[in-house]
């Protein structure tokens, strides 16, 4: 997916709970655990998991164990003693 296509999506999905929030709110339903502690929270987890989800994506990428086409790869790469 496009990295444009992403931002709409989140977007979207955020612009749909923010409006889903405020309309529940309105109609007098409230949420007591989803206050600024609790959003400080997942921010925080976000930005610890997401750097580590990518460093894993990488390092599972550039593995030359994974699968059969990277390790014929990886022996094409040595017989042109590029590796």
């Amino acid at each position: 997916m496009a990295q444009d296509k992403v931002k709409q999506l989140v977007a979207m999905i955020g612009g749909f709970l923010g409006a889903l929030f405020l309309a529940l709110q309105g109609m007098g339903i409230h949420f007591d655990w989803f206050n600024q502690e609790v959003i400080d929270l997942w921010i925080q987890v976000l930005m610890t998991g997401i750097p580590l989800a990518f460093a894993f994506y990488g390092i599972w990428k550039n593995t030359f164990l994974v699968t059969e086409k990277a390790r014929d790869q990886e022996e094409e790469l040595k017989k042109q003693g590029l590796k």
